[in-house]
């Protein structure tokens, strides 16, 4: 491709860009210049005319749809009014820049004011309803009271018009942005459409001028476009409103007046894609999760409960409050009972033998043992005849009982401890092993007398 075809492209896209925006922008300079012969004058770019029953719930705050508006385009919105105090001069911001808006009237406050009513319609708004005393409690009122609060609402709105219901648009706000079904579903059964707003500028609080067109102006530059929600009885938005209405002009945005269709006036042609804030585009995916139906069991069986005897016999206080209380008794269920004879059928292993715990007799006892082998046979042996005539043999059993007796003693004996007052070498060498091999004590090294002998053996008590 040349570069003169390269230019005659981009010149010819551009003169696409101009004549689309001069066609934008052709009738809002239209209207401003019949503004009171002003010319700079904000005005209101067009009208869009919607019909309830197609999109009967709108606003992004509570809902996936909203207006079908391009891009800077804004629809300005008033609550809680009429109040001739500040309403008036909202009235007048309006008419100076040749904007129109839609107000949501409370009931009671257009029996109060009607003529503020009159003065809406009659200055080109539109007009809605906003309940009867705006109450904060739509989330879970009755539907009955819901019903009454909308239809007061839009029976003292007609009133104040003098009975022409044609001049109430059937538009509707909930109180507090309140998300709730039944007045929802019953504005629709009604073809009234609930308006939430895409954002606010939080004039209901107690925040400055300031703070208000701050917000304002900041929430719409996020969003790019949508529905503002204001308030027609706050003096703090009668002194930001001339000033977020100037910054709307410097910033290119637009004003868009909306209006209910009749069977005069039909609705606006859009796209389905145009009433949502984002539309998708064709490159990305959309995924919606299926809606979960209200399921209606027509009949609702209870399961069977355990009887008593599924129950562990040794729980005794499940048996004690199943008494205390009266339970009745439930039905017997077809729960699968354990079978006796697979349990007695299982194998079991032997007993093991007595011969098993049997100690064999001729194991040798160490000198830890309580009594020595020695003791545990002079013990068992009973003094005789042999023993009375034999003095040498009632001796020689007498000392081997008294040494196994030292023996004992010194194996039991703590190193380094005294024996007998004796010092550590002492103790130490008493546990030295003899000649024969065995443990001698140091009482055995003593010297001791025949006569010394027989005396002890005479006064040890018989066995």
């Amino acid at each position: 491709m040349s570069a003169s075809n390269v230019i005659s492209v981009r010149k010819g896209s551009w003169a696409v860009v101009c004549l689309a925006l001069l066609g934008s922008l052709a009738p809002q300079a239209a209207f401003a210049a019949n503004c009171q012969g002003r010319s700079d004058a904000l005005g209101t770019s067009r009208t869009l005319v919607v019909d309830p029953r197609e999109h009967p719930r709108i606003g992004t705050m509570q809902y996936p749809q909203t207006l079908p508006l391009a891009d800077h385009e804004v629809v300005l919105t008033f609550d809680d009014g009429p109040l001739p105090k500040y309403s008036n001069q909202v009235l007048s911001i309006l008419a100076s820049e040749c904007v129109k808006a839609t107000f949501f009237a409370i009931g009671r406050q257009a029996n109060a004011n009607p003529e503020g009513v009159r003065k809406l319609v009659a200055a080109g708004h539109t007009v809605g309803t906003h309940s009867q005393n705006h109450p904060l409690t739509f989330n879970k009122m009755s539907a009955e009271k819901a019903r009454q609060e909308i239809d007061d609402g839009v029976a003292s709105t007609v009133a104040a018009l003098n009975g022409d219901k044609s001049k109430l648009a059937p538009f509707f706000r909930i109180p507090g942005l309140l998300r709730a079904e039944i007045p929802e579903n019953y504005a629709a059964s009604q073809g009234i459409q609930v308006w939430s707003a895409d954002f606010v500028a939080d004039d209901w609080r107690h925040v400055s001028p300031q703070r208000v067109y701050d917000l304002a102006i900041q929430r719409l530059e996020a969003k790019g476009k949508g529905i503002l929600l204001l308030h027609d009885i706050q003096a703090r938005t009668v002194a930001a409103l001339p000033r977020i209405l100037n910054e709307l002009k410097a910033r290119g945005y637009r004003i868009v007046h909306v209006v209910p269709a009749t069977p005069d006036r039909p609705a606006t042609p859009t796209e389905p894609q145009q009433w949502y804030l984002h539309p998708p585009t064709e490159t990305v995916a959309i995924t919606r999760w299926p809606i979960v139906p209200n399921f209606v069991f027509t009949e609702a069986r209870a399961l069977p409960a355990p009887v008593f005897a599924d129950v562990d016999w040794r729980d005794a206080d499940v048996l004690d409050k199943a008494q205390r209380t009266h339970a009745p008794q439930p039905h017997l269920t077809r729960w699968p009972q354990p079978q006796l004879a697979q349990v007695a059928s299982r194998s079991t292993l032997p007993s093991p033998a007595a011969s098993v715990f049997t100690i064999p007799e001729g194991l040798s006892l160490t000198l830890l043992a309580t009594r020595s082998a020695a003791r545990e046979r002079l013990a068992q042996r009973k003094p005789d005849a042999s023993s009375a005539t034999n003095p040498a043999a009632s001796r020689s059993h007498a000392l081997s009982a008294r040494q196994a007796s030292h023996a004992k003693r010194a194996a039991h004996q703590v190193p380094g401890a005294s024996v007998h007052g004796k010092g550590r070498g002492a103790a130490q060498h008493a546990a030295q092993p003899g000649k024969s091999g065995g443990p001698m004590h140091l009482a055995s090294l003593k010297k001791r007398t025949p006569r010394a002998d027989a005396a002890a053996i005479a006064k040890r008590p018989p066995e």
